[in-house]
């Protein structure tokens, strides 16, 4: 009896292990862990299930990812990497609230995700669904991955859903981080944002030495961010966009490879560019975040600020409201001697990327998106 019901628990099991989906059991992950691969004609992306993180995007015939961060610490917990989620804050709990166990961040990065929908092909593209539950935030999380087979881009639609009783204050940020090999001295980020302030300025109003991209400033000293060369301060600088999308671009002109993204700018506001450095004070990390926020504070100080700039520093959910928010990502080919972007322009069936100080552009087939 004992024998007969160990072997009906071994070919449980088994068969388990035989029926998860293929991407479940993919090794192309951060040190193997479970991903959701979407693989089309031009492109790869890998999501780690463990914080639902964005860990690859690449080109099949080059092979090289920008979004890289932070992968060394991966255990088997859910941690943030890559491109990660800021659910429902960006920045610091409060005191009271990091004691009862609230991260840094929120707790989107920290939970395990659910796979909704294994990748599939439809209409010209791999699509995918994933979702995730936050437990003291109150929120769900519902995410579709489409992966055009057209041309290198990604579409992201996110569902954000309040399950409490009563409606509350968040904040929700894309949180995109490139890094080593792509990352180096030469890279150059651009983006369409305009006004700006730098974090580390005194509250309660940061804003009272503006700058304007790509301008920062370091003790009263100008400093470009469009590069990244070997100091990062200021660390974090958050900008305005007085568009109606907004965009902004990673280029590595000696590795060939450009990574673009695309938002609205009603969704999200703010863009904030953060700088990281390795001990031999070499590029270690950019963020290229946008989102709901542009003040890295917790609560209480961003409902006592209320705006700057006249935009908000947080948004606010119904109880059993709804919210949808999307993006587009994409890769570019670039020559050697590209110098960085003037302008990303959408037309729904082509992105056009038009080439700093010169007439030149480059454009990525979108055919197939469907994001309006």
């Amino acid at each position: 009896m004992t024998e007969s019901r160990s072997l009906r628990k071994a070919l449980a099991a088994l068969a388990v292990v035989l029926f998860l989906p293929i991407s479940i059991l993919a090794q192309e992950g951060v040190k193997g862990r479970p991903s959701v691969i979407l693989e089309s004609k031009s492109a790869k992306l890998v999501v780690d299930i463990g914080g639902g993180s964005i860990v690859r995007f690449l080109l099949p015939d080059q092979g090289l990812n920008p979004i890289v961060w932070a992968e060394e610490r991966a255990g088997s917990d859910p941690v943030p990497m890559g491109h990660f989620l800021c659910l429902d804050r960006w920045g610091a709990p409060s005191e009271a609230e990091l004691n009862n166990g609230m991260p840094f961040h929120g707790e989107a990065p920290y939970v395990n995700w659910n796979v909704d929908q294994q990748p599939r092909t439809v209409k010209g593209a791999v699509e995918a669904e994933m979702s995730a539950s936050l437990p003291m935030a109150g929120l769900d999380i519902h995410r579709t991955l489409r992966l055009l087979d057209n041309g290198p881009v990604a579409i992201v639609r996110e569902v954000v859903t309040n399950r409490n009783k009563i409606g509350r204050i968040y904040n929700w940020v894309q949180h995109p981080t490139i890094g080593p090999p792509f990352l180096d001295e030469s890279v150059v980020v651009d983006t369409n944002a305009r006004e700006g302030f730098m974090q580390d300025s005194p509250l309660p109003n940061p804003e009272a030495a503006s700058v304007h991209w790509p301008q920062a400033l370091k003790d009263g000293a100008p400093v470009n961010m469009r590069r990244l060369v070997e100091d990062p301060f200021p660390r974090v600088v958050s900008y305005t966009i007085d568009e109606e999308i907004g965009w902004t671009t990673a280029a590595n002109a000696g590795k060939g490879l450009l990574l673009g993204y695309i938002w609205k700018t009603d969704e999200y506001p703010w863009f904030n560019a953060w700088r990281h450095v390795d001990d031999d004070n070499k590029p270690l990390a950019r963020g290229l975040e946008f989102g709901t926020t542009g003040l890295h504070q917790p609560f209480a100080i961003l409902t006592a600020k209320g705006r700057i700039f006249g935009r908000p520093l947080f948004a606010h959910i119904d109880t059993g409201e709804r919210v949808t928010k999307s993006y587009v990502m994409f890769l570019l080919k670039i020559p050697a001697d590209f110098a960085g972007a003037s302008g990303v322009e959408y037309s729904g069936n082509q992105i056009k990327v038009n080439e700093r100080g010169t007439e030149r552009s480059f454009t990525v087939d979108a055919r197939g998106a469907d994001w309006e």
